[in-house]
């Protein structure tokens, strides 16, 4: 899939950006923690050269713990400040108020040595679309002081909000950048909801996902829809046109060859070129098998496919599925 998305409003955000820098001291960056590396903005470590860095790893909670430990080792030795959390937690956005004030030691140390009291850190929130920067002010202010919404796209300009006498912080749109040069980068964003899903292709989207689920958690592809990642009750290329429920094939070992999530992190039990070709080819059967589980069909018993990777982005991108990971950091 070719996916590039860059609305206009977003040049505008980048120029507001770039001029409201000169007034803040921190620079908070929310990203999706299933996905820490595709939800960063390239742009920022540039426009933020200078400024103190938090990373909050957002959504931790849809992640597999591993990751994010991982991720969070990684970001701690690239010298950023890290807090993993779930923005609709109040009671764990506490410690973001101490990791602010450490990260902002040496400014208020400064403030302190020139006789300047009570002045408050003023942070700037950044992020790509979606990742949960307003639910995360809207929860760490306790009240409701930024626009929410589950697409990209809802907070069009930038805010202040005061939260208390010690910190203010600035709320700005979800900032892309015009190109994605690497294409995993895209789909990754388009999986976590980051992109207008209008301009995508969602049936190809969801076989991308199931290519992954079946190679990293067929575990959750049993569970939840029945799907056979061992061809126990695989559905074969005409009953995937017809809707025909025919089970075919021996019973199999479903466990064997699964990657655990130790593998995962570590590398081990790579996917290989022979098992991404295999994906590709049964994608569309296992989402055959999800539409038969969930009764997605078409007058004449023939499957709805639309209806039925619709079903599946969003069970994944609500934490239905679990927490699933999506990318590890480089070893």
């Amino acid at each position: 899939m070719n996916i590039q998305w860059y609305p206009g409003h977003m040049t505008k955000a980048r120029r507001a950006m770039q001029e409201d820098l000169k007034l803040i001291d921190l620079l908070i960056e929310v990203v999706d923690a299933r996905v820490p590396a595709s939800s960063r903005n390239p742009d920022i470590d540039e426009l933020g050269r200078n400024k103190a860095r938090l990373i909050l790893l957002n959504k931790a909670d849809l992640a597999a713990e591993a990751g994010n430990a991982a991720w969070e080792d990684y970001f701690q030795k690239q010298g950023y400040a890290v807090i993993k959390a779930d923005s609709r937690s109040a009671a764990q956005l506490k410690k973001v108020n101490a990791a602010v004030q450490e990260a902002c030691r040496e400014k208020i140390e400064r403030d302190r040595r020139r006789g300047i009291k009570n002045r408050p850190v003023r942070a700037m929130v950044v992020g790509i679309p979606n990742v949960g920067k307003s639910t995360f002010i809207n929860s760490f202010a306790g009240k409701a002081c930024a626009k929410t919404g589950n697409k990209p796209g809802v907070t069009k300009g930038n805010q202040w909000i005061r939260l208390n006498k010690s910190l203010e912080l600035l709320d700005t749109p979800g900032l892309l950048w015009p190109k994605f040069e690497d294409q995993q980068v895209g789909l990754h964003l388009a999986l976590i909801g980051s992109i207008n899903d209008q301009i995508l292709n969602r049936e190809e989207l969801a076989a991308e996902l199931l290519k992954f689920l079946g190679a990293r958690y067929p575990q959750v592809l049993r569970e939840r829809y029945r799907v056979d990642t061992a061809g126990e009750k695989a559905v074969t290329e005409e009953e995937a046109v017809t809707g025909e429920e025919t089970v075919t094939g021996e019973r199999a070992a479903a466990e064997e060859g699964a990657v655990t999530g130790e593998e995962a992190v570590t590398g081990e039990g790579a996917v290989t070129g022979e098992e991404t070709a295999a994906g590709e080819k049964t994608a569309e059967m296992a989402l055959a098998q999800i539409a038969r589980a969930r009764g997605c069909l078409l007058k004449g018993g023939a499957y709805d496919y639309e209806k039925a990777s619709a079903l599946l982005l969003d069970d994944y991108r609500s934490g239905r599925l679990g927490r699933i990971t999506l990318e590890f950091p480089p070893e």
